[in-house]
């Protein structure tokens, strides 16, 4: 074991009868430069998470304005009869008429606030005590990890000094809901501490919040408000009502103070944050409010294949990365890499099939579900999807070759690790069987004993066959996205017309994928399995154009090399441009 999972477990046991608290929301800040205080993090959420109470942490390497504003807001609300608290009733009380008095609960202020001070979180008004104790972690490969992030602010990222840096990181949930090994959500912290280790003098902050086991729950509460107000921010010149209601709030409190981080990186857990009530019932307008947004995460990274983003005039305010719970030693056999000559693997796959009209891959092996594939690059009037690579790339806040292309400015988002030349099919004929992995609310391990085959008919796909849990957990997604499209059409948060978009694209299949990173290795997770070369994968559901929007996006990788894939393309004369050859590269 990389730690003591003994200790671990007996710190969690100690800080539970510690709280002895049930059904509270609770805040913890600290000092993101304390290593003791970081790693305490992972008993001490496991213990508030089996003690059934929702978390919010806030990691601060200098100060947090943006946490000293919503101090002041949760101020106001406890007020009468002051400015600010009048401002924010008449607030609350305009949204509130679209969220049938659920709005006002996201105000009220966490049951316990902690914040570090000295060796311990103190909680604010209980004088409750909680020893910070990072007694259970031990160092593994932290020099490794140090050097394998190095590259990645300087060659992925290109962080300058003035910039500040968001980290996410997952909090430890209850074991029935990790999903996979805790040993996988510990290597998380020792991830994290790198990273922000080899930022060296960057501001930078840190956060996690409680995650949901379902997409339909709401999301917790001081999260739900942060975002809000983050989003109104952004929004607050808007002549709505409840914008310039909200405008009025902000001068009083100075609330411009909420600002959006220059850049994101974050390790994702199982789960799901939850639903963003502001943005469910009544979105975030486009500055010509001829659209609107969901969240003001799009709005910030404003990526190149939401549809808002060709109506939006702002610029992306921050660029984001994101990788999964690796375990340490696949983490850095896989990002350990030289990134350019990743970057030419890439290039050399999307330069042949930039020649092509359409990709035919045919399988070579006897069994009774093969891989049959007609991929169709080009619509009817021979305009070509646009094929894109997993460069790793978010160097600049503006995606360079999509404004060159589009002449629009959109932002840049990245996996870690990279590694895939990918395109969003015009249309996708036959069947593909996945024997590897499929993400849905996490990663899930699929057997060439019992794939999951899924046909495709040019515009819509079916599941065939598979196994039982994994497709009553790909329906329970689709049916709970459908729920959520259907409660935002419901409340006009969104134009009918990208609903009616959403709802065209939702049978469809969105993405077809070669990956190529040679340092990927077969695990359990598909954020380095949809890169191991050769392999290759297909995304059921939303696109990479913003012509083929929906609610979810679920990614199957198969096994090229196991099924023997013959894989080239064929140009407007009919000749053949090689990829793969029995599931071998041919250049």
């Amino acid at each position: 074991m990389k730690y003591n999972i003994d200790k671990f477990n007996q710190t969690v046991k100690e800080y539970k009868k510690l709280l002895n608290v049930q059904e509270k929301n609770i805040l913890i800040s600290f000092d993101a430069l304390s290593f003791e205080s970081f790693i305490s993090i992972a008993p001490l959420s496991k213990a508030i998470h089996e003690l059934n109470n929702d978390l919010h942490v806030i990691g601060i390497s200098d100060n947090s304005e943006s946490l000293d504003a919503i101090k002041d807001v949760w101020s106001a609300s406890r007020s009468k009869y002051t400015k600010a608290s009048d401002k924010l009733t008449e607030f609350i009380e305009i949204v509130g008429k679209k969220c049938e008095g659920k709005f006002r609960q996201i105000f009220t202020p966490p049951d316990l606030i902690f914040k570090q001070k000295n060796n311990s979180f103190m909680e604010q008004t209980s004088r409750l005590k909680l020893p910070v104790n990072g007694s259970w972690f031990k160092k593994y490969r932290l020099d490794e990890l140090k050097k394998t992030f190095k590259p990645i602010w300087k060659e992925v990222y290109n962080i300058q000094p003035t910039e500040t840096v968001g980290v996410g990181f997952p909090l430890i949930q209850k074991d029935e809901l990790l999903g996979h090994p805790l040993e996988d959500y510990l290597d998380s912290y020792s991830i994290i501490w790198s990273a922000l280790s080899t930022l060296e003098e960057t501001k930078f902050l840190i956060s996690s919040a409680t995650q949901r086991e379902s997409m339909l729950e709401p999301c917790e509460r001081v999260s739900d408000l942060k975002t809000t107000l983050l989003g109104c921010e952004l929004e607050k010149n808007i002549d709505e009502p409840i914008f310039q209601k909200y405008n009025e709030l902000s001068t009083i409190l100075k609330l411009d103070r909420i600002k959006p981080v220059d850049a994101s990186f974050f390790i994702g857990g199982k789960g799901y944050p939850g639903k963003h009530l502001f943005g469910e019932r009544i979105g975030y307008p486009t500055l010509n409010k001829k659209s609107r947004w969901q969240s003001p995460g799009q709005l910030i990274y404003k990526l190149d294949f939401y549809p808002q983003t060709q109506l939006e005039e702002r610029d992306p305010k921050a660029r984001v990365a994101f990788t999964d719970t690796l375990p340490i030693d696949i983490f850095i056999e896989t990002n350990l890499i030289d990134w350019n000559k990743l970057r030419s693997k890439n290039n050399k796959v999307k330069s042949i099939m930039d020649k092509c009209d359409k990709i035919i891959v045919k399988s070579n092996i006897n069994e009774n579900h093969k891989t049959e594939l007609e991929v169709g690059l080009t619509n009817s009037k021979g305009v070509r999807r646009w094929v894109k690579t997993s460069d790793t790339d978010v160097r600049e806040k503006i995606n360079q070759e999509y404004q060159e292309k589009t002449g629009i400015k959109a932002g840049c988002m990245a996996n870690i690790p990279g590694g895939e030349a990918f395109v969003t099919p015009e249309t996708i004929k036959g069947k593909f069987v996945g024997d590897v992995v499929v993400h849905i609310d996490q990663s899930y391990v699929l057997d060439k004993k019992d794939p999951l085959v899924v046909e495709c008919d040019g515009s819509n796909y079916r599941i065939i066959s598979g196994p039982k849990n994994i497709i009553e957990k790909l329906n329970k997604r689709k049916k709970e996205s459908l729920e959520l499209l259907e409660e935002t059409e419901k409340h006009k948060s969104l134009p009918q017309e990208l609903i009616d978009l959403k709802k065209s694209n939702f049978e469809r299949i969105g993405e077809f994928a070669i990956n190529t990173n040679p340092k990927a290795k077969l695990c359990d997770y598909l954020i380095v399995n949809e890169k191991i070369a050769k392999m290759m994968h297909i995304a059921l559901g939303s696109g990479y154009e913003p012509d083929r929007s929906t609610e979810y996006h679920m990614d199957i990788v198969f096994n090229a090399p196991r099924q023997k894939l013959d894989v080239y393309g064929l140009d407007n004369s009919g000749k053949q441009h090689w990829i793969l050859k029995k599931g071998e590269f041919v250049f």
